[in-house]
């Protein structure tokens, strides 16, 4: 960068230049960017001393560009279009004439899905894009309006409101209570086939965190399906692969339809909660409020994270 400095002198010289080039005019240039003719010379000489050649070639009435001037023109318009066009994009996402919901496979399937008609129904206004990602990221640097995150619901930077308090439970399909019947006791899962969640990015409790809950010894020897999305963790589930783990404000709408059923009577409330998560810095436009107070229409369940 600093190399680019010392070449050009200053972006300032850059626009005018393109301008000039562009309409191969000083005074057409001073005109469009609210300039003098001599402000506009001494720009284009000052690039063409930092450069060390020139750029235009100059007659009384008109200038037109040197093959040096033409190469740089050349890139500078395409830089100038990608430098615009992003900033479009951004200025778009600032004002929120959309917002953008991140979340994880599973969620945006099994709980923002089903609703999402109904939604449409009462803001038909309103361009509600989903997003999903299996990692927890900036959303401010994402240019994301809200995002839902497992936690406590204090994270620094963001306001947070909570979805649903964490509830887990053992589920699997009618088609394996079929032949393997629903438990009384939650330490005969232990000889059921597994369906192992391994998250890459963030944090998820399995077996091994559910069966201690409940006191039962559980080592995981690396045994049974194991996949890095909750969405197909559940899919194995439905076909039959064995016992998954059930969190219960995603697998209520499979549970609904008959693809699950819960296999034991043990539920664990884990004391952490999925929360509806949004920028503490940068206020929300009108259309990302209606999201958020659709998805939490209760104003008494919104919590400030400092």
């Amino acid at each position: 960068m600093r190399e680019l400095i010392r070449l050009i002198g200053s972006a300032h010289n850059l626009v005018v230049f393109e301008a000039a080039a562009r309409l191969a005019s000083f005074s057409k240039a001073a005109e469009e960017l609210g300039l003098t003719q001599p402000a506009v010379s001494q720009a284009v000489r000052r690039l063409e001393s930092a450069i060390g050649t020139r750029l235009f070639q100059r007659s009384h009435r008109a200038v037109a560009l040197t093959d040096s001037g033409d190469r740089l023109y050349a890139d500078v318009t395409d830089g100038f279009s990608r430098i615009l066009v992003t900033a479009r994009q951004i200025r778009r996402s600032a004002r929120s004439e959309h917002a953008t919901l991140l979340v994880s496979t599973a969620f945006a399937t099994w709980w923002m899905v089903p609703r999402i008609a109904e939604f449409r129904t009462r803001h038909p206004q309103v361009d509600l894009r989903l997003e999903t990602c299996d990692k927890d990221v900036d959303i401010a640097a994402e240019a994301t309006t809200l995002a839902v995150r497992r936690g406590t619901g204090e994270w620094p930077g963001y306001h947070s409101a909570l979805i649903t308090p964490e509830r887990i439970t053992a589920v699997a399909s009618p088609k394996l209570l079929a032949v393997q019947p629903r438990v009384s006791d939650i330490r005969a899962l232990l000889s059921w086939p597994m369906i192992h969640l391994d998250e890459p990015h963030r944090y998820r409790p399995g077996w091994t965190e559910y069966f201690n809950h409940f006191g039962v010894k559980f080592r995981d020897n690396g045994d049974g399906l194991r996949l890095n999305d909750y969405a197909l963790v559940l899919q194995a589930a439905m076909a039959g692969e064995g016992v998954a783990i059930g969190w219960q404000h995603i697998c209520e709408r499979p549970i609904e339809q008959g693809l699950l059923d819960r296999a034991g009577p043990s539920s664990w409330e884990t004391g952490q909660g999925f929360y509806l998560v949004w920028s503490a810095t940068t206020p929300l436009a009108a259309n990302a409020q209606l999201v958020r107070d659709w998805i939490i229409p209760t104003p008494t369940a919104r919590v400030t994270a400092g």
